[in-house]
């Protein structure tokens, strides 16, 4: 008789972490049941089995089957960046849009405490929390006055909908000290990653975190996490690459999107790429093939190819072969936005306020366009002195308003799902502009490509400058 199929879930109430990832791994060398092969294992033996396989031989895929999930509360945004700086994990964060922050809840770096500038940052903070309070109440007075309900809109329905309009406007103010909560799912192998990144990071806050996960963790996944530490070679290149004596041309600031060098080539190798799934060539023989088709014939191709017949479907994965490089200067809200995309690859330059802030329209209409640029011209003027002691603290002091060099590299699936999400109307309209733009430029070099991005054909990036922003890049 042949072996019934089995299908069920190793509960990690009754079996921790390092348990599980021991009971997978054995399998490879085992005929007994996952169920049987955990039976006979103890925290010992488990612990043992890490000690010699992963940490002793370098079998680190073992502790992707330890799976944490951890909570952490109060931390600065700016460290959720560190945080989130890991592909392979999950996170949810308490989010801009839906939430505000009271008037004290920043983050007073370790550097600056007892520092002469301590007063100065702190004056700061409170300076952009009360202007943000104070135009939230402004601009939703705004909205109210100029506003009606929709079509079988409650008064409490209209209230929520007018509230999100200003809270997406004013989260412009906030610094990079805000305290956010976040809650991260991460396996054993991930994790030692991102603790060793989180301790070689030169802000404290950063590295006490890196700590406090190292020691939390170290309850479930001991073993794993046991040589959890320091990573000398990331310091190094930063040490490298930063001493550097460049001269940069004094030119005119590029365009704030830039595609970067296109290949003309990278829709025929994604054809290229599924025509050698589905047939028994060489890929050298499938690109030929498929450069000898003619245009139309292409189309068709990349239509199937890129027509899903819905926004849930998940595309072939041979667009991956297609890749696009862009260079951006966004605010960095519009950043914190894109960093949760994390197929992509993305380097993002140090917060600074040197690249001008962005104004939205409502804060304009409401009256409160005169204090909001004094906030942020003296969050500017802050971040200078800061700067002098140490730049990357510095950066704690930055509000969402203010632009930030950011360089993407991606692939054409990763590209479209993007595109389709950031593009759609219920996402924040900083992030809106750049999926838009993002889109633009891409039909620009690869006009087929152009109605097959899935953006939302209502707006353009100019659209959503002109109704949402004042000014999307002011210096003073």
């Amino acid at each position: 008789m042949q072996p019934k199929r089995q299908i069920y879930l190793l509960d990690p109430q009754q079996l921790s972490p390092e348990t599980i990832a021991v009971t997978f791994a054995k399998t490879s060398r085992s005929p007994e049941s996952f169920r049987d092969i955990a039976a006979e294992l103890t925290a010992a033996s488990s612990a043992d089995f890490n000690e010699k396989w992963v940490v002793g031989y370098g079998h680190s895929s073992v502790a992707e089957h330890a799976v944490l999930h951890i909570a952490l509360e109060n931390v600065s945004r700016l460290a959720v960046e560190n945080i989130e700086s890991n592909r392979l994990a999950s996170y949810t964060e308490k989010s801009t849009r839906y939430q505000t922050w009271e008037d004290d809840a920043f983050h007073l770096p370790a550097e600056l405490t007892g520092h002469p500038l301590e007063g100065l940052f702190t004056s700061a903070c409170a300076t952009l929390f009360s202007i943000y309070r104070s135009c939230i109440q402004a601009v939703i007075a705004h909205l109210k006055s100029n506003s009606q309900s929709q079509a079988g809109e409650s008064e409490a329905q209209l209230n929520r909908r007018l509230r999100s309009q200003a809270i997406d406007a004013c989260r412009f103010l906030l610094p990079a000290a805000s305290l956010a909560n976040v809650g991260v799912t991460i396996n054993a192998r991930a994790l030692e990653h991102a603790v060793g990144k989180l301790l070689t990071s030169p802000l404290i806050e950063a590295q006490q975190i890196g700590a406090e996960i190292r020691h939390a963790a170290s309850a479930s996944i001991p073993t794993l996490l046991k040589y959890a530490d320091q990573i000398p070679y990331l310091q190094h290149v930063c040490q490298q690459f930063s001493a550097l004596s460049i001269q940069v041309d004094a030119a005119p600031e590029p365009d704030w999107c830039q595609l970067i060098g296109p290949q003309p080539d990278v829709l025929e190798k994604i054809l290229a790429a599924e025509l050698y799934r589905e047939q028994d060539m060489s890929f050298t023989q499938a690109l030929k093939a498929i450069r000898t088709l003619p245009d139309h014939q292409k189309n068709t191709l990349l239509r199937c190819l890129l027509e899903t017949p819905d926004r849930h479907t998940i595309p072939s994965r041979e667009l991956e072969y297609a890749f696009f490089t862009f260079d951006l200067l966004i605010d960095q809200g519009a950043y914190f936005e894109v960093k949760r995309h994390r197929m992509m690859t993305q380097t993002a330059q140090l917060l600074t306020a040197r690249f001008g802030y962005a104004i939205p329209a409502l804060i304009t209409e409401a009256g409160m366009d005169a204090a909001y640029c004094a906030a942020m011209d003296k969050a500017r003027e802050v971040y200078e002195q800061l700067a002098d002691f140490n730049p990357d603290v510095a950066a704690y002091i930055v509000p969402n308003g203010f632009n930030r060099r950011v360089l993407l590299h991606l692939n054409l699936r990763s590209l479209v799902h993007f595109i389709r999400l950031r593009s759609a109307p219920n996402a924040h309209f900083s992030v809106r502009r750049v999926a838009q733009r993002m889109a633009e430029e891409i039909s620009a070099h690869f006009p087929e490509l152009s109605p097959l991005l899935g953006r939302n054909e209502n707006e353009t990036s100019k659209s959503i400058e002109t109704v949402f922003f004042t000014n999307t890049h002011v210096v003073s």
